[in-house]
């Protein structure tokens, strides 16, 4: 098995082709695509397949080590993870094929006008050992 993570973009990706934004979906739009979401996940934990998954607020901050008691926090000028991911699933699977696969259905969540938005999702494997490093 090898773990994969989906990350849904609210921007950054190509355009889908269902593009209208999801602030322009009527409630029942929004409540059918959270649907869609959850019934995928729930197959994909009969199957063993699920680990996990959260959609992200928009809100979001940058924040480093500064020295000591003072971390800066900023919220610009460069592209933030808030702007970009929308939200993100991990999943267990037997293959990069199937890791795929998956990703392709997720991206047949509908949208507005209840079609589906054929959106780009970002499909990762996790890192499973520390790369060598050669001289």
């Amino acid at each position: 098995m090898a773990k994969y993570l989906l990350l849904k973009h609210y921007r950054g990706a190509p355009a889908s082709v269902n593009d209208a934004p999801m602030e322009q979906w009527t409630p029942q739009e929004i409540t059918d695509h959270v649907q869609y979401m959850q019934d995928f996940a729930t197959r994909l934990e009969g199957t063993g397949e699920y680990v996990d998954g959260q959609a992200l607020a928009p809100e979001g901050t940058f924040v480093r080590y500064d020295g000591e008691g003072r971390p800066p926090i900023t919220d610009g000028p460069f592209a933030e993870t808030k702007d970009l991911i929308a939200g993100w699933m991990v999943i267990d699977v037997d293959s990069y094929e199937r890791a795929v696969e998956l990703a392709g259905e997720l991206s047949a969540a509908p949208g507005a006008g209840g079609k589906p938005i054929h959106e780009w999702l970002e499909l990762r494997p996790f890192l499973t050992a520390p790369p060598t490093i050669t001289d």
